[in-house]
């Protein structure tokens, strides 16, 4: 595992970086519920990147929150970066820990779940996306929970894992603590 971000000053802000990869963002919602302790975050950390914010490429971290699967060649790159550029890396709710949801597709072929999405759906789509044109992403054959691909340091359990539980990890690692996080799933 990383360590926790040091922090060498009092009010030195602690870069961090929230990702959203395949998910419903109810993980970025619950993080949005911390309310009045946004602002007591705000004082602690710098949101470098965020699915709120325009970055282009993702900037270095102490911390990352990781949402959402990897289900197509776009989360597969975007996580490896991530994971390049983060000291310590959280798989953030069930997607990001077990697929959950978003895993309900390795039930079926690819081609079979684009065929009843493009092909059978109500409204017909002219062609398929099948990736490489930079439009849509390639789906991958299996969607992964994030530690299949990356290593992760901390896995915060919860569809979505709520407001007091994310605001205490990431409490816990600005002040250099283990945090205790308690194992459910839902």
């Amino acid at each position: 595992m990383s360590e926790a971000p040091s922090r060498e000053a009092p009010g030195r802000e602690a870069p961090m970086a929230t990702v959203w990869l395949g998910g419903c963002s109810g993980c970025h919602m619950s993080f949005m519920d911390l309310d009045e302790r946004l602002l007591a975050l705000a004082e602690r950390v710098e949101l470098g990147a965020s699915p709120l914010s325009d970055f282009k490429d993702f900037p270095p971290a102490d911390i990352t929150l990781v949402e959402g699967a990897v289900a197509n060649e776009d989360n597969l790159e975007v996580l490896r970066r991530v994971r390049a550029r983060s000291k310590v890396l959280i798989a953030f709710g069930d997607c990001a820990v077990t697929g959950n949801v978003t895993a309900m597709r390795n039930l079926f072929a690819v081609e079979d779940v684009l065929d009843r999405a493009y092909r059978q759906s109500a409204t017909v789509i002219a062609g398929l996306p099948l990736g490489g044109d930079g439009v849509v992403p390639r789906l991958l054959p299996r969607v992964r929970p994030i530690h299949e691909v990356v290593q992760v340091d901390h896995f915060l359990q919860g569809c979505p894992p709520d407001a007091d539980r994310i605001f205490d990890l990431v409490l816990a690692l600005l002040e250099g603590r283990t945090p205790e996080i308690a194992r459910r799933f839902g």
